[in-house]
């Protein structure tokens, strides 16, 4: 199965571009989506060819989820921690964006490893952003305490106007994703593709991930969430996180991997919509060739069985053939 990536490729590539085109540029003023409606707005100017500012749109949030200044808990310090000298965020943002920043690419490191090691995160703003309270969370896991001042259920949003829950202990954080989906296609293979998803979790060689479950109810650690929030057709996921899972350098892979599971999701469901509609041209396809063939098959036949043809004769014409 295919996981996504996080770096933007068309924001990263323009990152590329900029730093290999010298002192000599044109101005760009371009937008770009990206799934679960996260936002980009990219403008560079000839009069200062080496500044990018880049202003981020994040998914429309449920109102369960906790903001602060219109920013996930902790987003400040990931962005500061992640760039330091090399981004500067620019307060207010613009107009229709949560959050603008000004990226000097003058103050990249010189080292062309550690340079393109910077673009990438650069170009991985959604995951520094978004992933900043999921990070925070797994990071007191990792240490086996609590994070201060946190609720005993956290909500975060990853799309628009959705959520999914964090339930924070010292020794776990279970996390759980009501899934919805809006065709009913969707939803009749997110059910059978999630449940195939809990059974192979069972399997022997991966005995070491992530316990995972699913139910058409709301689990218990969802008590007292609001009926909006609660409102999934494809039921519900939980994945039980311990202190192993996030150790070192799986700290970042884990947190990508919860932060994008529904997207995850929807796309082997399109793919396994597509995979089918494939298999059912080729089924028709087949059966048509079969088809033409028993047709001509048939007129052979028919032309056997009579021989060749006659052209009938009227009484009239008989008595006019004998003078």
């Amino acid at each position: 199965m295919i996981l996504l990536q996080s770096p933007s490729r068309f924001l990263l590539q323009i990152l590329q571009d900029r730093v290999l085109s010298g002192e000599k540029g044109m101005d760009i003023d371009c937008h770009t989506v990206e799934f679960d409606d996260v936002r980009y707005h990219i403008q560079f100017s000839m009069r200062n060819p080496k500044v990018m500012v880049l202003s981020v749109a994040l998914p429309l949030p449920p109102p369960e989820a906790i903001l602060y200044e219109g920013l996930p808990l902790g987003a400040i310090e990931a962005i500061k921690a992640a760039y330091g000298p090399v981004v500067q965020i620019l307060d207010p943002p613009k107009d229709g964006f949560d959050l603008t920043m000004k990226i000097s690419l003058t103050k990249l490191p010189l080292d062309e490893e550690q340079r393109n090691a910077i673009l990438t995160q650069i170009a991985s703003i959604r995951e520094v952003v978004l992933g900043a309270p999921l990070k925070l969370l797994l990071k007191h896991l990792a240490s086996k305490t609590v994070a201060p001042n946190v609720d005993k259920l956290v909500a975060l949003v990853h799309r628009p106007n959705e959520s999914f829950f964090l339930a924070p202990q010292a020794d776990k954080v279970t996390i759980v994703y009501p899934m919805r989906f809006q065709d009913s296609i969707d939803i009749v293979l997110a059910t059978s593709f999630l449940q195939e998803f809990v059974e192979a979790r069972r399997t022997a060689a991966l005995n070491n991930v992530p316990s995972c479950m699913w139910s058409p109810a709301p689990p218990l650690e969802l008590k007292g969430v609001s009926a909006d929030a609660l409102n999934a057709n494809a039921g519900f996921v939980t994945f039980v996180v311990y202190p192993r899972h996030v150790e070192g350098r799986k700290l970042d892979r884990t947190v990508w991997n919860l932060l994008t599971f529904h997207a995850y999701v929807s796309y082997h469901v399109k793919c396994s919509e597509g995979f089918m509609h494939t298999r059912m041209r080729r089924r028709v396809e087949s059966l048509i060739q079969a088809l033409d063939r028993a047709k001509s098959d048939a007129e052979k036949l028919k032309k056997l069985v009579h021989g060749g043809s006659f052209k009938r004769l009227s009484l009239t014409n008989e008595g006019d053939s004998r003078f």
